[in-house]
C-alpha cells in the first residue's frame, strides 16, 4: 500500500490523488498507476473542476489509477491473473470491470469513502459475482523511511 500511496502523489488532481499498485502472488511489483489525464492530454489544458457540464469537468477525461496500472503493465493481461491490486480508493464500476477481465483476484483498498454510491455498490456486486476478493488495508505498524 505504501507504493500505491507514493504513486498517488504523482497525480495532479487538486482534490483526489489516487494510486494503485499491482503485485504478483509472490509480492513483486508488476505495475503502478495514478489518476490523471491520458498521455498527450495536458494537465494545464483539461479541466480539474468537479462541477459543471460534462465537457468542463474532470470525470469525462481522467483515467483512474487502477486502469492506468493495468494499461501500464508491459506483459500480457493474462499475466495479471492471480495478482493483487493495492489501491488508495475503492474501485469504481468501470475499473472493476477491467480488474475482473484481467484476472486480478484480490483488491486491497485504503478508503471506501464512496461506499454508498451506485458505482461502488455495483463494483462490489461484480467482484462478489466474479470471485474477486476485496478487503480494507490494515496497517502492519511497520515504519518505512526513504532518504532522498
Amino acid at each position: 500500500m505504501g507504493v500505491a500511496k507514493l504513486t498517488a502523489d504523482r497525480s495532479k488532481d487538486p482534490n483526489s490523488q489516487v494510486g494503485a499498485c499491482i503485485v504478483s502472488s509472490d509480492h513483486r511489483i508488476l505495475s503502478m498507476g495514478y489518476n490523471g489525464f491520458p498521455m498527450g492530454c495536458s494537465d494545464d489544458e483539461f479541466p480539474w473542476a468537479r462541477e459543471g457540464d460534462a465537457l468542463s469537468v474532470k470525470y469525462t477525461y481522467v483515467t483512474h489509477a487502477e486502469l492506468n496500472a493495468i494499461l501500464n503493465f508491459r506483459g500480457s493481461n493474462s499475466s495479471l491473473a492471480g495478482a493483487t491490486l493495492y489501491v488508495t480508493l475503492f474501485p469504481c464500476n468501470e475499473c472493476a470491470k477491467a480488474i475482473i477481465q484481467t484476472g486480478i483476484n484480490t483488491v486491497i483498498y485504503e478508503s471506501d469513502k464512496y461506499a454508498a454510491t451506485p458505482s461502488t455498490v455495483a463494483s462490489k456486486r461484480m467482484f462478489d459475482s466474479a470471485g474477486v476478493s476485496y478487503r480494507k488495508y490494515e496497517p502492519s505498524g511497520r515504519k518505512v523511511s526513504i532518504d532522498l
